[in-house]
């Protein structure tokens, strides 16, 4: 086999990178349009080089690695959590987490666009309030 043809074996088609991130056809169309994603369009087809993939995955955005003043966000070793994650630790919706903060029954901390919520917060929110919700319900 020559390297021309490993090459060739080496790349997917957009479908097939967009199956492989676990995104939409139109996001890998956005990162190629971005310069995020190296591609090269033959004919009418795009091909992207699975390399090239890998590189993007890597650099992908991702919340979880969201960084404020150099540290991570949601840095779930510290015990500091987004609301999604104690939406999804809790079982409730994450309308409800919102709305706990809003009205200050859960305590949480705003840094820069996100809000963070410590384990202990989370503790006490739970014991206090989930609780007795739980027990006027089955009164």
């Amino acid at each position: 086999m020559t390297q021309e043809e490993k090459n060739e074996k080496a790349v997917v088609s957009i479908t097939e990178a967009a199956k492989l991130n676990n995104v939409t056809r139109q996001a890998i169309y956005v990162a190629i349009k971005l310069n995020k994603l190296k591609a090269t369009k033959k004919t009418t087809r795009w091909t992207i080089h699975v390399d090239d993939l890998e590189n993007y995955r890597q650099q992908k955005y991702s919340r979880s690695k969201s960084l404020y003043d150099g540290e991570l966000l949601f840095d779930n070793k510290k015990g500091y959590y987004s609301i999604n994650q104690v939406a999804k630790l809790l079982n409730v919706p994450a309308q409800k987490i919102y709305y706990a903060t809003r009205i200050g029954l859960l305590k949480a901390h705003r840094k820069g666009a996100a809000w963070v919520i410590h384990n202990e917060d989370l503790k006490s929110y739970q014991e206090e309030h989930l609780k007795k919700n739980y027990c006027r319900q089955v009164s």
